[in-house]
């Protein structure tokens, strides 16, 4: 029981955290990448990049091509960043409304795929139940999968 108040509260606490960051799906990242773009803002050349990061000015045109390709380190990141006088800010953002919804659409797939079979095998031994009842079975049952956080959820 008090490991799933630590979950829930854990959930609860991460999704706030991400409800401030939900904003950020809006915004579109330069075609040439976010290092490229606040560089030539700021007028600076590739050589005075390079020089801030100790590196020439091609090594700094290949930082710029690899985060374009998205293939550029977090750590190249964070130093590009320090060397633009900014930070680097790393998050996921669900694509659901939030970690809780994540968690209730999984178990209700899971639970519906449960109560289906269930529901399955005893019609063929002439026990159908109403569809309300089998609604009802899914609503429970997504309740305990939610409840539980079984290591299955994910697979």
């Amino acid at each position: 029981m008090k490991k799933t108040k630590q979950h829930k509260l854990l959930v609860e606490q991460l999704d706030k955290k991400l409800q401030s960051l939900k904003s950020l799906k809006e915004i579109a990242i330069p075609g040439r990448g976010w290092i490229h773009a606040i560089r030539t803002a700021l007028k600076m050349s590739l050589r005075q990049m390079g020089n801030k990061l100790s590196i020439t000015p091609q090594s700094m045109k290949e930082i710029e091509q690899r985060e374009k390709d998205d293939s550029i380190t977090l750590k190249n990141l964070r130093e590009a960043g320090k060397a633009l006088n900014m930070q680097l800010v790393y998050a996921f953002i669900p694509k659901e409304e939030s970690l809780e919804k994540m968690i209730e659409k999984k178990a209700h797939e899971i639970a519906k795929e449960i109560v289906k079979r269930t529901s399955h095998n005893m019609m063929l031994e002439d026990q159908e139940n109403s569809k309300q009842r089998i609604e009802k079975a899914i609503k429970e049952r997504a309740e305990e999968i939610k409840n539980e956080m079984p290591g299955y959820l994910w697979d």
